[in-house]
């Protein structure tokens, strides 16, 4: 049984497009480093969560390399310094955790 964590930012709508600058950052830091975890990036247009919010999620093999990267995030400075200039356009973050089910 895998583990998908999602990451769900909602940001301010007067500020999607500084958010989605820094997002584009956070997505070439991924890209150009090989430790980072590479997640899939998403925008509602239709769905639980509204247009002004941002999924960013990954699937991993258990639980606990999902919270080491959470841990991760928390402790690398290129990270930690993107997200202090993206945190002011956020007004919530909420993460999940899914188990994925194979029934074959």
């Amino acid at each position: 049984m895998s583990i998908v964590m999602r990451i769900i930012q909602r940001f301010d709508p007067a500020r999607e497009d500084e958010f989605m600058a820094l997002e584009r950052k956070f997505d070439e830091l991924e890209k150009k480093r090989s430790d980072f975890p590479k997640g899939k990036r998403m925008q509602p247009i239709s769905a639980a969560e509204p247009v002004n919010s941002l999924i960013w999620q990954c699937e991993f093999p258990d639980m606990e390399s999902a919270v080491m990267a959470l841990n991760f995030f928390d402790g690398d400075e290129g990270h930690e310094k993107l997200y202090r200039q993206q945190v002011e356009f956020m007004n919530t973050i909420k993460i999940e955790f899914y188990k994925t089910l194979d029934f074959s």
